[in-house]
């Protein structure tokens, strides 16, 4: 492992320099930034799951950056000190989420950073389908000039293409196919007409009809349990006979069975940047069967991987750093709860002195009113603050009355929260 060490001391700790653990491969920008913070870099891309626990226990980070190495709770729990996880890139299922949860550490996201260079790619992947580019290389590597064989290509511009997954990388995407002259579709599990209509999509309200209707689809929804298999043997089916099926997602997103076979008996050309059977790591032996099938190419699960993108994500991975170690604040948090169990807001005005919030704490604690979350404001001046205090519970009269009864509490009102978990 290599250790880069920088000047200076975080506002992320009080024994010096916050160490960053930086797991996979980012921009050098981006490690350079880190340094500039103020921050001990240990940069050690060639980590994998079976090593990471190890490291992250040797090295005691606050910070844990990963790309795509999976970040499980054994290497969670492996250190005390780690505060937060950021992930160099979007999708964060290869992150125990609810073990850092359960351990009350932050996991962050770069969304739509390298939403561009995936579009590019799906796009490559389209083209080359409909041009069967790949054969065509091979064809004349091999000594053969097949002009009437590859002279079959159906054309792009009047067709329809469909967008399964409308989010930033689908949105780039859906651009490029209007700029194609293509009719757009789309469809997400949250999209209104009124959203894809902003998007310049037709809206698409089921999944089938958007296969139904596209000579061309793209898959560019999130991983994760809810997306397995999304796109099944009923989707595959009511695909046109020919179509062109491109997936820059989740390899699992798409039941492999009924996409070859669909592949052997329909005509439908694939083109895959993600497979259900990926090796470990950034060098290995690939075996998924599915890449012998005539009809399908694919590349190396190299997406996001432009120079551009890369520093697009490390720029973004910093700023989420530079956030926490500066103000304790951290963007694009992903397991903050959207609602918790508070029933009520206490709210405090308080002189703001020492002790004040401490003696409305111990009331609560008393009562075994447990608060939920909080914040505390301090006016200009710094003579006042306003403590808003969510509680599970409320508290009693009388309790509302040992609060007040302090003399640097100005006023202490309760009103009630109707959203629930």
């Amino acid at each position: 492992m290599t250790a880069f060490a920088s000047q200076g001391p975080s506002a992320a700790s009080n024994a010096g320099p916050a160490k960053v653990l930086v797991c996979d491969p980012i921009a050098k920008s981006g490690l350079d930034a880190l340094r500039g913070l103020g921050c001990l870099v240990m940069n050690d891309p060639e980590l994998a799951e079976g090593t990471l626990a190890r490291a992250v226990k040797d090295t005691a980070p606050e910070v844990l950056i990963t790309g795509t190495t999976p970040v499980t709770a054994e290497a969670i729990a492996a250190s005390p000190r780690l505060a937060m996880i950021v992930v160099a890139g979007t999708g964060t299922e290869h992150v125990d989420v609810a073990a850092a949860s359960r351990r009350g550490i932050f996991v962050a996201n770069c969304p739509g950073r390298n939403a561009t260079a995936v579009a590019e790619l799906a796009w490559a992947l389209i083209l080359g389908c409909d041009r069967r580019l790949p054969e065509q290389v091979e064809a004349l590597r091999a000594g053969h000039w097949r002009r009437r064989d590859f002279a079959q290509a159906a054309g792009l511009h009047g067709r329809t293409l469909g967008i399964v997954g409308l989010g930033q990388v689908g949105q780039e995407i859906a651009g490029i196919g209007r700029a194609f002259g293509m009719d757009v579709i789309a469809w997400s599990r949250n999209l209104t007409e009124e959203k894809a209509l902003e998007h310049g999509c037709g809206f698409c309200g089921s999944l089938l009809n958007l296969a139904k209707l596209s000579e061309v689809v793209s898959v560019s929804v999130g991983g994760g349990e809810d997306t397995d298999n999304l796109i099944n043997d009923k989707f595959i089916a009511a695909l046109k006979p020919n179509a062109i099926l491109v997936n820059t997602s989740r390899g699992g997103v798409i039941e492999q069975a009924a996409l070859r076979n669909a592949v052997r008996t329909r005509g439908l050309r694939v083109g895959l940047d993600v497979w259900a059977e990926e090796p470990e790591g950034h060098e290995g032996t690939f075996a998924d069967p599915l890449v012998h099938e005539a009809g399908v190419i694919g590349t190396h699960h190299v997406g996001a991987l432009t120079e551009q993108a890369q520093r697009a994500v490390a720029d973004e991975v910093v700023r989420v750093v530079r956030a926490w170690t500066e103000r304790g604040h951290v963007p694009n948090c992903v397991n903050r709860a959207v609602a918790t169990p508070a029933t009520n807001l206490l709210a405090v005005r308080h002189v703001n002195r020492p002790g004040v919030l401490a003696h409305v704490f111990e009331i609560l604690g008393e009562a075994s009113i447990n608060v939920e979350e909080m914040e505390n404001i301090v006016y200009a001046g710094g003579e006042a603050g306003l403590a808003r205090i969510q509680v599970a519970k409320a508290p009693s009269e009388d309790q509302l009355k040992a609060i007040r009864a302090n003399a640097n509490i100005l006023s202490a009102t309760l009103s009630t929260i109707t959203r629930r978990m």
